[in-house]
């Protein structure tokens, strides 16, 4: 895409309008004056004719650029030098050029020698005494090092937020995995107690509910007694697992210690929490546990309480489920019990 910009200023100056009478009045003296300068900045330049986009005249960096010389520049048109794309893009900001009363600047990419080379290029037509183009000069300096080196700093910097953001993630990575418990990969007690007491916070501004669920592995059998600490290594493993599956990203699995658990369903309700751990504790009974060959099943105990329907506290909260895991356990394990509503007088 070719973008033009028009380049005269909005006001002019007695020693502009004086400059412009030079220009008009065609001192020779002046002409080769900017030529030489144009030659010191060894900057190509062309004339075109604004009717048919042929050459009228190039000086011999221009020629080269194209691969030719002065002489042989003139008459030809692009099309003769350059491929079809660029031609047409270069047409396209001369015509918007030769509309205008002052200097249009455009930016151009070119394939010349099979190299891929940027421009920017500055237009001005000529126009007599009618007002209509006699002439469009064009003045080109390439700015394909300072493209290139703005790329390689736009790369290196995309780069450096890459490793940023990588280390950001691994320091994130590293942070979690020491809140984690090693064997079944959930979070360990205190971050658990932080998440819940955010959550008893959170739930008493916006006037919500939310569960806890505290579980206990029951006693193993005694197959998996007798294969010892790997067998209960194993089965913890698989615990961690079922409980990291059935609990969303808001949730918070925990490992109190050896044989006990929590999870806390942020904005559950208690019947949506019964429901969840039963079908949980149901995957627990059916789960294939296999070491050295040999399947080791397990159950879990639950009990679930909610906030605030069945306690209005922190610690209120942790004894109802509790009392309910209990209640549990008591009738013989492998069974999820919900902690009693209180109902309050008015």
């Amino acid at each position: 895409m070719t973008d033009v910009n028009p380049s005269a200023p909005s006001g002019r100056t007695d020693a502009g309008d004086g400059l412009e009478a030079l220009l008009r009045d065609g001192d020779a003296r002046l002409a080769d004056a900017f030529l030489a300068l144009i030659a010191r900045l060894e900057l190509p330049l062309a004339v075109k004719d604004p009717a048919t986009g042929l050459y009228r005249g190039a000086n011999a960096r221009m020629a080269a650029l194209l691969g030719s010389t002065p002489e042989a520049l003139v008459g030809t048109a692009d099309s003769q030098w350059l491929e079809s794309g660029s031609v047409a893009a270069l047409r396209t900001a001369e015509n918007a050029a030769l509309a205008m009363s002052s200097v249009a600047l455009t930016e151009h990419k070119l394939e010349l020698g099979g190299v891929r080379r940027e421009f920017s290029v500055a237009r001005l037509a000529l126009r007599g005494a009618d007002g209509m183009p006699t002439a469009l000069c064009s003045l080109w300096l390439e700015v394909t090092p300072q493209r290139q080196a703005e790329a390689k700093l736009q790369l290196a910097l995309a780069q450096l937020e890459q490793q940023q953001q990588a280390a950001e993630a691994l320091r994130r990575e590293t942070q979690d995995q020491s809140l984690r418990d090693s064997v079944t990969g959930l979070y360990q007690k205190v971050h658990f107690e932080d998440q819940l007491r955010r959550e008893v916070d959170l739930s008493s501004r916006e006037h919500r509910e939310f569960s806890l669920v505290s579980i206990e592995l029951d006693p193993l059998s005694a197959e998996a007694q007798e294969m010892g600490a790997a067998a209960r290594t194993r089965i913890l493993e698989s615990l961690g697992r079922l409980l990291r599956e059935n609990t969303r990203a808001m949730d918070a699995s925990c490992r109190l210690d050896d044989s006990r658990f929590a999870v806390l369903l942020s904005g559950v309700g208690l019947a949506t929490a019964h429901s969840r751990m039963e079908g949980l504790r149901r995957q627990c009974a059916t789960q294939i546990v296999v070491l050295d060959g040999r399947n080791l099943g397990f159950t879990v105990s639950m009990g679930v309480a909610s906030f605030p329907h069945t306690a209005h506290t922190q610690s209120a909260l942790v004894q109802a489920a509790d009392t309910a895991l209990a209640e549990a356990r008591k009738r013989g394990g492998n069974h999820v019990t919900l902690a009693s509503i209180r109902f309050e007088l008015e």
